[in-house]
């Protein structure tokens, strides 16, 4: 059972965990993803110490004023946080959508010695995108249509926009959304708004500016990865855009972007080869 702790930070109260292992330990990190979803993928690595947490907003973290959105800069502050807490010594790290661009901003911001490599998995970052603007206007249409209709309308728009193949077309923010009942979703409104990727997360994640000479000047070896089957949807563009952009490594990891999930959420990826092809990249 992982040892569970706490650590305060500026406006949240973060939950972190440690499973202990007898091998370098391995941060295992999404957001809003919450430390349950990586059970599997922990459990491929049990020679390690695995240190996975919740998000602020998020499972057991709570913020000081609930709903209150944040961006990745607070993000690296709570990581940084969470590391000096575990006290863990070196630590690779395995981050995913938008745990990847809270990481990268976290490397950048902090630049912490003790990391030695980042895997960043299908950040949705949209700096270095041609469409960039066409995504971050529906990432605020998103947020704005959550605060005036709630969950359903807008994870409808959410949905649709993450299973675009290709750049975004001019316009596409404008576009009415689809039915919520397309993809099983309520089309009424239960009037709450602290879900952590709509009302927290959603206009600051995609559109925070990343600062490659701080990250290409930091101790840590940062790979960029996108999901095998993801095709050109947005995560995966922004994961081959930022490598791009940075001169860092680019790799494909097994299945799309929730590979490394076996069963967490009802999901199901490649887990055992999506261990391996990550233990095979921590290993170079």
């Amino acid at each position: 059972m992982p040892d569970t702790r706490t650590v305060a930070t500026a406006g949240a109260t973060i939950t972190y965990d440690v499973r202990p292992g007898s091998g370098p330990a391995l941060f295992l990190l999404g957001s809003p993803m919450e430390a349950a979803a990586f059970g599997t993928l922990a459990g491929h690595f049990g020679d390690r110490t695995v240190l996975t947490y919740d998000p602020r907003g998020a499972g057991r973290s709570p913020q000081d004023e609930p709903g209150a959105e944040a961006d990745p800069a607070q993000h690296a502050d709570d990581l940084q946080a969470v590391l000096d807490a575990a006290a863990l010594g070196p630590i690779d790290v395995f981050a995913t959508s938008g745990g990847a661009v809270n990481a990268l901003a976290w490397i950048g911001r902090h630049r912490p010695e003790s990391v030695r490599t980042l895997v960043a998995h299908e950040p949705p970052v949209a700096q270095f995108l041609p469409d960039r603007d066409e995504v971050n206007a529906v990432c605020a249409d998103i947020h704005a249509t959550y605060r005036a209709k709630g969950e359903g309308a807008a994870m409808a728009k959410f949905i649709a926009l993450v299973s675009q193949q290709g750049p975004l077309p001019a316009g596409y923010a404008d576009a009415p959304g689809p039915d919520p009942a397309t993809f099983g979703l309520p089309d009424t409104d239960d009037g709450s708004r602290t879900n952590p990727l709509l009302g927290v997360n959603m206009r600051g994640c995609g559109r925070y500016q990343h600062d490659l000479d701080a990250l290409r000047a930091a101790p840590t070896r940062i790979v960029l990865a996108s999901g095998a089957e993801s095709g050109a949807e947005m995560a995966a563009r922004g994961a081959e855009s930022f490598a791009a952009a940075g001169g860092f490594e680019h790799v494909l990891l097994p299945g799309g972007h929730v590979g490394f999930l076996g069963g967490e959420h009802g999901q199901y990826g490649e887990p055992e080869a999506f261990a391996a092809a990550l233990r095979d990249i921590l290993a170079h």
